[in-house]
């Protein structure tokens, strides 16, 4: 059998490709059976975070409505989950690469790590690319890994939500760079919200606590250079934070390859 599974994830060893195996179970649509479904999807990257992010926002709408585990769900959300569950199965068909270099691409002498973040009033999200550059001036893009996160209950400011997704990107970023173990990478981060760049490089204004923490943080972890700004049309994570459905994932290109401008 060319697929078998490594540390919980299904690899095709003779594509060296990563894949999911979904097989849905007859659970009860409770609020337990949504929350028993959803988790059941093992994701550790982040690959189909968007459309994990869907789930979510529907089983937070049901604690929104204080609906008891065991309780059937309302009939407006019905519908919701129904249209969710039933496209879980389309997961089999979405592959991508293990490897994060290409046969044949010879040495990087430029490798780099680009982090995008974005957030609304709905969710948070954050994707990283590796970006490597050969001899020959050639260059390919990998997708390393993303995090897909609904927004809290209690009503925060989208600034606020923004400025966390670009605290997250940080973080991810730094953990990538440790566990890949390759010399001499430089981190870009991205994000469309102009604010967050005013939050982080304004010297002279002193912020909240909620703010100055993550400020900080991302100054700690980072430097000017390093922090860019993106349009939002062009900023990949904005699935990560508005979500797909699984049919939208299998479609998209800029997920997993990253933006156009990258690959230049």
């Amino acid at each position: 059998n060319p697929v078998q599974r490594s540390l919980g994830t299904y690899w095709c060893i003779e594509s060296n490709t990563f894949g999911f195996r979904i097989e849905l179970r007859n659970k009860p649509v409770t609020r337990r059976g949504i929350l028993s479904t959803i988790s059941s999807v093992y994701d550790p990257l982040g690959a189909v975070s968007p459309v994990i992010l869907n789930g979510k926002q529907i089983l937070q709408a049901l604690c929104r409505q204080n609906v008891s585990w065991d309780d059937p769900i309302p009939e407006d959300i019905l519908p919701l989950w129904e249209k969710w569950r039933t496209e879980l199965p389309l997961f089999g068909k979405l592959t991508f690469p293990r490897c994060l270099k290409p046969p044949d691409f010879g040495d990087s002498f430029r490798i780099q790590i680009h982090s995008f973040s974005d957030a609304n009033d709905t969710g948070i999200g954050q994707i990283s690319y590796l970006r490597m550059e050969n001899e020959r001036s050639e260059v390919h893009v990998s997708f390393l890994m993303a995090k897909s996160r609904v927004a809290p209950l209690k009503p925060i400011s989208v600034p606020r939500l923004e400025l966390t997704a670009a605290d997250i990107s940080v973080n991810v970023a730094a953990m990538l760079k440790s566990e890949l173990d390759i010399d001499n990478i430089q981190c870009y981060y991205y994000t469309d919200f102009e604010i967050v760049i005013g939050y982080i490089n304004n010297d002279a204004r002193r912020f909240h606590v909620y703010v100055g923490n993550r400020v900080q943080h991302i100054r700690d972890h980072s430097s000017p250079g390093d922090r860019l700004h993106i349009p939002g049309k062009e900023n990949p994570a904005d699935e990560a934070s508005r979500g797909l459905t699984a049919k939208e994932l299998l479609q998209s290109n800029r997920w997993f390859n990253g933006p156009k401008f990258l690959w230049k």
